[in-house]
């Protein structure tokens, strides 16, 4: 069936927000400008302050929530469903699990480039799915532990290719490109323990995606915004590269805002995009499936990486091409996008019908929006 041209808009915003997101982070991180005192010119390196913007922008989708809710009941026949009644404090432990999860992705993004941190975020399949089994109780198909097992290959392949896509004899920065790539794996654990627990704890309150995304914004950007005060103090030495070496110094990143307004512009790239970002992703589902928003999540790593090479900022390595593909194959193994193909074949569609039942329940929390397929978070 032809796409309507909202659904064609929604599916458009979805992986065009979804790549600026990733790209502006990136392009701020590549800014030079002096920071406070008469401090020399360095490279804007505020991680925690970025993923405070972030947490700004899933804060906006519970603005949106409230406004669509009271024009919804201004109607002569409110169609909206707000969800049931819940204790917010429920989002807190998911929202400090996004917290961790996207200042290390931040942190790992001043490292490594924007198309590898893409890549290695699809980690996140293999630990929600074996974090899936042992809390959750489910049973994965022959065909998702596959998927599990090809992103693995898929991560080692462009692991290896970041190892020799660098120079040998730059020891320190070879250093930090794998430690970038380790702490987005790091990262990716983290995150598929937040979706775990809001698939256990939260999502059977019936919450409505817009209000779960948005509350958790809400935890992360006040926990966040107030933890940057002893990060000003926190002195560690060469791992940090502002002037002060401290884990996070925003007096400096707000001086170097004013010195090159540029990269004003790139974090509010970033903030906006994501608010977009999740609200596109959610219609998505809605309006289309929750396979189109898993197909364009992918679809969205390739964007990333083919403007990175056009813009000069990483080069062109072909294991990082076969690696991409092997992930791809990864997770369109884990999400069952196999099976429309598999069922044309006659000797096939059985097996394609028991792997279906296996994953309905998950389709169907997917289709209702109830399992938040993250950002940037």
């Amino acid at each position: 069936m032809a796409w309507t041209k909202y659904q064609l808009f929604l599916a458009g915003l979805m992986l065009t927000t979804g790549s600026i997101n990733t790209l502006s982070a990136k392009w701020a991180d590549m800014f030079s400008a002096k920071g406070c005192h008469d401090a020399p010119e360095h490279k804007f390196t505020h991680p925690f302050l970025q993923a405070v913007g972030m947490f700004l922008g899933e804060l906006s989708c519970l603005v949106v929530f409230y406004l669509l809710l009271c024009h919804d009941r201004r109607s002569p026949e409110p169609k909206m469903n707000p969800g049931q009644s819940f204790n917010p404090l429920l989002f807190f432990p998911p929202a400090m699990c996004d917290m961790t999860a996207t200042s290390l992705m931040y942190v790992a993004l001043n490292m490594t480039s924007a198309s590898s941190f893409q890549m290695l975020r699809g980690a996140v399949i293999i630990f929600t799915g074996l974090l899936s089994v042992a809390f959750l109780g489910r049973r994965l198909s022959s065909s998702q532990w596959f998927g599990i097992l090809t992103t693995i290959l898929g991560l080692v392949i462009v692991g290896l290719a970041d190892f020799l896509n660098k120079h040998q004899d730059d020891m320190h920065k070879l250093s930090n490109v794998i430690t970038g790539d380790l702490l987005i794996i790091m990262a990716q654990i983290i995150v598929s323990v937040q979706m775990v627990l809001e698939e256990k704890f939260v999502y059977k309150h019936d919450v409505h995606p817009l209000r779960a995304v948005g509350t958790e914004g809400l935890f992360g950007f006040v926990v966040l915004s107030l933890l940057l005060i002893p990060m000003y103090f926190i002195h560690v030495g060469n791992f940090s590269d502002n002037p002060r070496q401290v884990l996070e110094d925003a007096l400096d990143a707000f001086c170097q805002i004013g010195h090159q307004p540029l990269i004003l512009l790139a974090l509010l790239g970033n903030t906006v995009s994501i608010a977009f970002f999740n609200f596109a992703g959610i219609s998505v589902t809605k309006e289309i499936s929750a396979t189109t928003r898993m197909v364009l999540d992918s679809l969205r790593t390739l964007v990333i990486w083919v403007v990175s090479l056009g813009l000069g900022w990483e080069k062109f390595h072909g294991l990082q091409v076969l690696g991409f593909l092997v992930l791809l194959v990864g997770t369109a193994l884990y999400n069952g996008l196999h099976r429309p193909l598999l069922a044309r074949i006659p000797c096939c569609a059985t097996l394609v019908d028991t792997e279906d039942g296996s994953s309905r329940e998950r389709e169907r929390l997917l289709g209702n929006g109830k399992v938040q397929e993250d950002d940037d978070s």
